[in-house]
């Protein structure tokens, strides 16, 4: 199956959109540890390394959205960092013979390979799951339904408001850009045909907000729609706008768009309908003008509208009267059954998030966090932030510095200050090894959600 298609991103979040989403490849067997692989029962592979002086512990791990190849760990690095550290590393490339969206049977071969190691390698003293992206949202599930199983959990960027809210609040941006700038995609934003459709669709996108960047009209409506998506405003090689400097704000969400993130969240809608056999997001009944008071990006929306000269209420109108787009409920309770998390935890979660993160809004926490809490379980929960742009972009130091708050937390059972943004900074810090940024931040709520 091809890859998802997205144009050039600036170079700084090329190579964490590579490794976050797609899933990092298989590196070069560290000479300390043993290399372990098999297949399981639905075709899904499974690999392993296990260290010549293994801790005890084992980390299972969930890879990100993209072909679906076996990986046990976020990257090349991190993985060198776990086996010197003495961890085992396991994983699964979940089934590989339907969707790159594979949530249908990605928890299911995720504990299908914990047994295989089990089996062929050993018994872990210690389970730690670990996701990252796409795989955050398998290792939320992983953490509610893990019992028994794993004992602690890590997540990484995780895609935790799970895949309903996701489609809604990506339709919400699409459907804005294409009623003001490429009205004949207007009706073409859902039932995808292929991927290849799919891309030449965010192609024309692209290009019609390329265009409407020209004028004050044009960057204001396209920060209308960044806000529906809970666009970051900070983008690569940036410096981070002020509070109050709405050009700047709308000129790195631009830049954002323009460097390809439609080229991938196009694509990836159609992965999704494939899994769940029909369009998973709808807007009919949605009140535009609502869901802009509920984000973070009303303030600057006004003002760029105002410096327009146009009425930011008869446009909200007009999106509003236009939204006839629904869903196929088959396809959503699908969608529902299969993506979503945060129904409760059984084991402890520390979930970690750069703070503007363009392919998975930091917002999506809030929600999560919502949701736990409604559950809960909020006692299990702790979330930290890395002031840093672009997908899953850690540091080493930082992943492994979570892991020692997770590990903190099973020695004692209780999160003391583990998991604070101090303490997990001086964790990172005394490992020595490529620095790290936590910061302490707070998410707005999340655009979008039905």
């Amino acid at each position: 199956m091809p890859r998802p298609r997205f144009s050039t991103l600036a170079a700084a979040c090329a190579t964490a959109l590579a490794t976050a989403l797609i899933g990092p490849a298989t590196s070069a067997q560290a000479t300390t540890a043993d290399h372990y692989s098999g297949t399981l029962s639905d075709g899904a592979a499974w690999i392993a390394d296990k260290p010549a002086q293994w801790n005890g512990s084992l980390l299972l791990f969930s890879h990100g959205f993209g072909p679906t190849t076996a990986a046990d760990a976020p990257s090349a690095a991190v993985r060198q960092a776990l086996l010197d550290a003495g961890y085992a590393l396991v994983g699964s490339s979940y089934d590989p013979n339907g969707s790159m969206w594979a949530l249908d049977s990605a928890e299911r071969d995720q504990f299908a390979a914990l047994t295989a190691f089990r089996r062929q390698v050993g018994t872990p003293t210690r389970v730690i799951s670990v996701g990252q992206s796409m795989g955050g949202l398998i290792n939320a599930q992983v953490a509610r339904d893990g019992a028994g199983r794993v004992d602690g959990s890590l997540g990484l960027c995780g895609l935790v408001a799970g895949g309903v809210d996701l489609d809604n609040y990506q339709l919400d941006a699409e459907y804005t850009l294409a009623t003001f700038f490429d009205p004949a995609d207007a009706d073409k934003l859902v039932n995808l045909d292929s991927q290849t459709d799919a891309g030449a669709l965010a192609d024309r996108l692209t290009k019609a907000v390329e265009t409407a960047q020209q004028t004050p009209a044009g960057r204001a409506r396209i920060a209308l729609a960044a806000a529906y998506l809970n666009l970051a405003d900070w983008a690569p090689g940036q410096q981070p706008p002020a509070r109050d400097d709405f050009t700047g704000q709308e000129e790195q969400q631009y830049a954002w768009l323009a460097q390809g993130l439609l080229g991938f969240i196009v694509p990836a809608r159609w992965s999704v309908e494939q899994s769940a056999g029909g369009n998973t997001s709808w807007n009919k009944g949605v009140d535009y003008a609502g869901l802009l008071r509920k984000s973070a990006h009303a303030k600057q929306v006004e003002a760029l509208y105002r410096g327009a000269g146009l009425d930011l209420r008869t446009d909200l109108n007009r999106l509003t009267r236009g939204a006839d787009i629904t869903a196929a409920a088959a396809a959503v309770a699908h969608l529902m059954r299969t993506s979503t998390a945060g129904q409760g935890l059984a084991v402890p979660l520390l979930d970690i998030h750069t703070t503007a993160d363009q392919l998975v809004p930091v917002e999506q926490e809030s929600a999560f966090a919502g949701r736990v809490r409604r559950a809960g379980d909020s006692a299990l929960l702790r979330q930290a932030y890395v002031a840093r742009q672009s997908h899953c972009n850690f540091t080493t130091a930082e992943v492994l510095a979570g892991l020692h708050a997770v590990e903190h937390r099973l020695d004692t059972g209780h999160w003391d200050n583990s998991a604070t943004t101090a303490e997990l900074q001086h964790s990172a810090d005394e490992l020595g090894l490529d620095g790290a940024a936590f910061t302490d931040y707070r998410p707005n709520r999340l655009t979008g959600t039905r």
